[in-house]
């Protein structure tokens, strides 16, 4: 099994190496990818220790972090290093909104959620 499209029901969005995103720090405009390279948290949905947010390598650092067997490092944004709550994420990239839109592989999905396909065209309106 791959990880290269999923959905993290708690931020509401697509995951995985086939999704292109930037860097959820405010403000960075990096290109990179929802795959498990960039996970805050260095596992699926942030694991034990991360908030689940995807950083490129200049805003994911090695934190040592305590666990029943020793310290550990794990790869987490500034947030979750220092115990602070995690930042807002980015939106959605227009050329995946686009893609999800236009490519026949997403073809049933826009059949069996109209109602967020609409919201993705709104979405593409704004941009």
């Amino acid at each position: 099994m791959g990880y290269e499209i999923g959905f993290d029901s708690d931020w509401n969005r697509d995951i995985g190496y086939g999704v292109p995103a930037t860097c959820d720090h405010p403000g960075c405009l990096k290109k990179i990818d929802r795959g498990l390279s960039y996970v805050c948290g260095g596992d699926a949905y942030g694991g034990v220790f991360g908030c689940g947010l995807f950083f490129c390598s200049e805003h994911l650092n090695y934190y040592g972090k305590k666990q029943l067997k020793g310290i550990i490092t794990v790869p987490l944004c500034y947030r979750c290093g220092h115990y602070k709550q995690p930042y807002k994420p980015t939106a959605d990239l227009s050329e995946w909104l686009t893609f999800k839109l236009k490519d026949k592989s997403w073809a049933l999905w826009r059949k069996k959620y109209p109602a967020e396909v609409s919201l993705i065209k709104k979405q593409l309106l704004l941009k």
